[in-house]
């Protein structure tokens, strides 16, 4: 890509009745020339669809997807086609994080999603860390991703079949035909958690789900890790038929909790978020693995049996 500025197009799923959208207010604000800038507003019910949508009728070269309520920084655009000046670069994402001023209980939340033990790798999706690298679909998130549109469009763009998980089957088809995708810790947007225990767990059932889902319809040997909360909730149902060995685990795995918990506390400085994140990590781990149990036995729709999805396009200018 040379030195001009290329054209972005800003991609936003909304609900259809939805009238305050934080995503276009925060990239109103993106420090980038109003006239390289695009914002599109996809209105409907399937995202994945709304998403395509908007795909097709982008004017930029390069797009920028964001959930509704993400608000990237002003500086994210000019960071992001630095890696774009790149040719071997094809997508980049970053973390969503929990703005400072949220509730405590949001604030909880974000530390579960941030913690090694309850995400693993996907980690990075929820807090910085380490340095802008090559990685792959465990580390980015669809709330916050930049992408060369054309890549996206030869790849027949998201897998209107799933919902979640449609960006990750997206790259890992990406980097099987060599592409390059980058995680950058401070290409970031600030984006509040589930506000209620309750949302929260549904939450990780349905990322539960939408990984199986995946698996399912485009299975790669990245998703072996996601089989092991599902494996969690057979070891606890079979825990009374195992003895003094279910007994050793189970201590061994509420003493890793607990670390995990203890090293949250180190560094976060935290005392009632991480004492409330370990009952959490552990709820984490039960509710994903149900909704993974669920997301290998649902029915999967193909196209034509789909209802038809009205997707309404708003498009907006700085």
């Amino acid at each position: 890509m040379s030195d001009r500025l290329p054209t972005v197009t800003v991609i936003i799923a909304a609900r259809p009745e939805q009238a305050q959208i934080k995503a276009v207010t925060a990239s109103r604000a993106l420090d980038y020339p109003g006239e390289n800038l695009e914002i599109l507003v996809a209105r409907g019910k399937q995202p994945s669809v709304q998403r395509n949508t908007a795909l097709k009728a982008a004017k930029g070269e390069l797009v920028y997807f964001l959930d509704d309520d993400s608000e990237p920084l002003p500086g994210n655009l000019r960071r992001g086609i630095e890696h774009f000046k790149d040719g071997r670069v094809k997508l980049l994402g970053g973390p969503n994080v929990c703005p400072t001023a949220a509730p405590p209980l949001e604030k909880t939340f974000a530390l579960v999603l941030a913690s090694w033990l309850a995400f693993g790798p996907s980690r990075a999706r929820y807090t910085p860390v380490g340095a802008a690298r090559e990685t792959g679909e465990k580390e980015l998130i669809l709330c916050n991703l930049m992408a060369r549109k054309q890549t996206v469009l030869e790849l027949g763009g998201f897998d209107e079949a799933l919902y979640p998980n449609e960006e990750n089957a997206l790259m890992d088809e990406l980097q099987r035909r060599g592409g390059k995708l980058i995680y950058d810790p401070q290409f970031l947007v600030q984006r509040h958690p589930r506000p209620t225990l309750k949302a929260f767990a549904r939450m990780l059932r349905t990322y539960g789900r939408g990984r199986a889902e995946q698996f399912r319809l485009h299975p790669t040997f990245g998703s072996a890790l996601n089989f092991v909360p599902p494996l969690f909730c057979v070891f606890l149902v079979t825990l009374p038929f195992l003895g003094r060995l279910g007994l050793v685990v189970l201590a061994v795995y509420l003493a890793s909790v607990l670390a995990q918990a203890g090293v949250l506390l180190v560094t976060t400085r935290q005392p009632l978020g991480a004492l409330g994140a370990a009952p959490l990590m552990v709820l984490s781990h039960i509710m994903y693995g149900l909704g993974f149990w669920r997301g290998l036995f649902t029915r999967l729709k193909g196209h034509h049996e789909r209802p038809p999805t009205q997707v309404v396009l708003e498009r907006l200018t700085k």
